[in-house]
């Protein structure tokens, strides 16, 4: 016979415990983040980190702080998450490869730098106007208001009112009105009928005189 393995029991933290230790909501990097979710998942709710970055950051911390990233970010303390956002501030300083960063070879420094957060927006911000006072092809789209990157605009890419089945809607709209006669007019006279054939035969009489004459 296979004797069971016995369970060991479980230590449960008291509530009054985890109420003191654990915090709800937790602001990394100028995100508030659920306290529920681990680091790793927290940092790729920052603006600027992608999931590949955010394994990169994660192992940073991980060696730079002993830092489990699989741990909830409600059970971390505020000196941690002070550490964390020095860190996700200057990720280029601790070894993480230029092509994850978001500013590689940046325009006025010349230096590999990953710029997150209200950061990341003014930078991307000075890059299109700066684009739109060289007047380059970029700028020229971004001017107008049209994909940037070689995108077709023919059916996703449409600004203002739609051009196509909609249009040719609106002229056939607008040629059956003018065809149709106007309500509340006029009838027309019973003597404008006899005026009508009066004049079909002239015209139709004028090249038979011609042929006479010949």
């Amino acid at each position: 016979m296979v004797k069971k393995q016995e369970k060991k029991p479980v230590v449960k933290k008291s509530q009054k415990e985890e109420k003191e230790s654990f915090r709800g909501i937790v602001r990394i990097a100028g995100k508030d983040v659920k306290g529920e979710i681990n680091l790793g998942r927290a940092l790729f709710a920052v603006r600027g980190i992608g999931q590949t970055l955010s394994l990169a950051a994660a192992a940073v911390i991980s060696k730079e702080l002993s830092i489990d990233p699989k741990s909830r970010v409600g059970d971390l303390s505020e000196a941690q998450i002070e550490s964390i956002d020095k860190i996700l501030y200057s990720l280029q300083d601790y070894g993480v490869p230029s092509y994850l960063l978001n500013r590689c070879s940046d325009f006025l420094t010349s230096n590999n730098r990953h710029v997150i957060m209200n950061d990341l927006l003014f930078e991307s911000g000075q890059d299109v106007d700066r684009d739109k006072k060289m007047f380059s092809w970029r700028g020229y789209r971004h001017t107008f208001g049209q994909k940037v990157r070689g995108q077709k605009t023919r059916n996703t890419g449409r600004t203002g009112m739609a051009v196509g089945v909609l249009r040719k809607a609106i002229i056939a709209a607008q040629g059956g009105a003018a065809a149709a006669p106007k309500t509340g007019g006029a009838a027309p006279s019973a003597s404008a009928a006899p005026a009508a054939a009066k004049t079909a035969p002239a015209v139709a009489a004028k090249p038979a005189a011609k042929a006479e004459k010949k």
